[in-house]
């Protein structure tokens, strides 16, 4: 039942919540956490970006960003390494663990937008789609969020 204060933000939120909720229930059945599958997905689009950089993405502390790294690292799913022009930094790579790992989550973030679609027209989604990106733009920071979509950004350091 629908509230009459209900706002679009409210809504939003709600969906983004249950999303995660969802998601969550099917990726824990494969042993990961939604932390782990944002990281490994925004990497798999920016392989090879700095590490300080993919915790701007992700809207984390770098330290928080480095404890993730360190556990995927020690996964065998993500890879360190120095980047040759600031040796006090550090690019990251997704192992071929880490892609086996993605390919089992894609099919499962498409059964949850399947659901999630169920009973709207494609004529509607297309539309929905629309608005929702005109939404975001609405409070995009320009810059930033084109290196979020711009798989060109991916640098590789030498091996």
């Amino acid at each position: 039942m629908a509230f009459r204060d209900e706002t679009i933000a409210s809504l939003i939120g709600d969906l983004a919540r249950l999303l995660r909720r969802r998601f969550d229930e099917r990726a824990r059945a494969i042993g990961v956490t939604r932390s782990q599958w944002l990281v490994l997905s925004l990497l798999s689009r920016h392989e090879g970006i700095h590490q300080a950089r993919l915790a701007e993405l992700l809207v984390v502390e770098p330290i928080s960003l480095c404890r993730m790294v360190d556990r995927l690292e020690q996964a065998g799913l993500v890879e360190r390494r120095r980047d040759p022009a600031d040796r006090r930094a550090w690019r990251l790579f997704l192992t071929p663990a880490a892609n086996r790992l993605l390919d089992q989550l894609t099919p499962l973030a498409r059964e949850l937008a399947a659901a999630l679609l169920s009973g709207i027209e494609p004529e509607e989604e297309r539309l929905l789609r629309r608005l929702l990106g005109r939404l975001r733009d609405n409070l995009a920071d320009p810059q930033e969020d084109a290196l979020a979509r711009d798989p060109t950004d991916r640098q590789e350091a030498p091996q």
